[in-house]
């Protein structure tokens, strides 16, 4: 979810999305997928991808959705520590992991990285520009 607002937010930018523990190969839930098509934007082309030392070192910033994802990113590659954040950093939330769960967790993890993405793309346009 957080990769699909974001790219609609940052269209010239390149936006990817990686997991500590992804299921490979795996499309986005459906529930997110019908979540985003509500606000207009298609993650059908999602397929999950684990997170490793090229993506890390091509990344201007990686945003993470809790303090513990953050912690072991930075652990695993130490050159990142400067560039890894938080998605809902101003706001010192974490985002809760949806998997498996009920739709109210999707929306409320959804309503928590609206937030968070519109502040980064904010940020990032008026650097970048």
């Amino acid at each position: 979810m957080a990769q699909g607002l974001m790219a609609a937010s940052l269209p010239d930018h390149n936006v990817a999305s990686a997991g500590l523990e992804a299921m490979v190969g795996r499309p986005a839930d459906p529930t997110a997928r019908e979540l985003l098509e509500q606000r207009g934007i298609r993650i059908d082309q999602h397929r999950a991808q684990q997170i490793n030392l090229d993506l890390c070192q091509r990344a201007d910033l990686i945003l993470v959705m809790d303090r513990e994802q953050k912690r072991a990113i930075q652990d695993r590659y130490l050159f990142a520590a400067g560039k890894v954040f938080r998605l809902c950093e101003f706001s010192d939330e974490d985002v809760p992991d949806p998997y498996r769960a009920q739709r109210d967790v999707f929306e409320r993890s959804l309503a928590l990285i609206e937030g968070g993405a519109s502040q980064w793309a904010q940020r990032i346009s008026r650097v970048s520009s």
